[in-house]
């Protein structure tokens, strides 16, 4: 009933919108409007309104107002909202190919990341999600993911046998965890920071922003910088949307996207900063460990992931030779 009002409600949204001289497009997001991927979303509306003319404007929800990251897809997939921003892992269960993006230690570098991401190999992952409804326009800055603990720090992966790591609810972050040598705990973000205060686990893996603006760093007092993956977000566009765009509004909108991608990869950076200096000054210890020791330990998963799925192996191996 809840999904069903929703749609209602966002069917006279679009209803009211009846001025044919101008169009909206709704774009839903989960993140607080102080997050990056916000401050992203409203260069995208800045950009959009100015190459447009004001003739198609964008109209943003943040904070989860039109429910859940997959709820929110679903919607993208009938049309009743147009863009929205998801984690390539979150959308790997729709398109298999995002799930490549997850493969441990598969980025060199920031440099190489930014180089697979924007170029050809990268666009022709946005492609795939068409035939799902789902066509992608630009990838987000996520950071890179590193592990955090409470009692006992992290310098190499014999230092995570016996402890219990919380991850997404993602094989392949659960295979990670297992092959360096700690428990995988799947477990819901929004109850990590009572398991760790509480030692129900030892501890998790994020980026620094995460880390910080969930306050887990109160609670966690080393942070390891082994930089495991470096999944990325994804800006959608549902392809019933695009699909009522004109030639030239389908410019715009693709222009506004990847203005808004390179905008908000310097808003990320910005929040990096800020949040490895507050968790410092919050008495977390930095740890720079040697990441190809992680990075040898892990090479089973990639392994196992190249068996498992070989025409996915190719796009590993084409990232590799980058």
């Amino acid at each position: 009933m809840k999904y069903a009002a929703l749609v209602l409600f966002l069917s006279l949204l679009l209803s009211c919108n009846g001025d044919k001289r101008e169009k909206a497009l709704y774009f839903a997001h989960n993140s607080p409007q102080s997050h990056p991927v916000h401050k992203g979303a409203l260069k995208f509306q800045e950009v959009l309104a100015k190459k447009s003319g004001g003739k198609l404007t964008l109209k943003i929800f943040p904070d989860g107002q039109l429910g859940s990251e997959r709820e929110v897809l679903e919607l993208l997939q009938i049309g009743s909202v147009g863009i929205t921003k998801v984690s390539a892992a979150t959308l790997s269960n729709f398109v298999p190919e995002y799930s490549v993006l997850g493969v441990p230690y598969l980025f060199r570098n920031n440099a190489h990341k930014f180089e697979v991401l924007e170029g050809e190999i990268g666009k022709s992952i946005l492609k795939k999600g068409s035939k799902f409804w789902l066509r992608g326009l630009s990838y987000y800055d996520a950071g890179n993911r590193s592990f955090y603990t409470k009692t006992k720090p992290i310098y190499t992966p014999e230092d995570l046998v016996g402890l219990k790591i919380r991850v997404m609810n993602n094989q392949m972050a659960i295979n990670m965890v297992n092959a360096l040598g700690g428990s995988a705990t799947p477990m819901a973000y929004g109850e990590l920071y009572t398991a760790i205060q509480q030692g129900v686990v030892d501890g998790a893996e994020n980026n620094p922003p995460s880390f910080v603006s969930s306050n887990h760093y109160e609670v966690s007092k080393y942070y390891t910088l082994d930089e495991h993956s470096a999944v990325p977000d994804v800006i959608l566009i549902g392809t019933k949307a695009w699909e009522k765009l004109s030639s030239e509004e389908k410019v715009w909108v693709q222009e506004a996207a990847d203005a808004s991608a390179n905008a908000q990869k310097e808003f990320w950076r910005i929040s990096v900063e800020s949040s490895m200096k507050k968790a410092r000054e919050g008495g977390v210890e930095i740890i720079i460990p040697e990441k190809s020791v992680f990075a040898n330990k892990a090479k089973s998963v990639l392994q196992e992931f190249q068996a498992s799925y070989p025409e996915l192996a190719l796009l590993v191996e084409e990232i590799n030779a980058k």
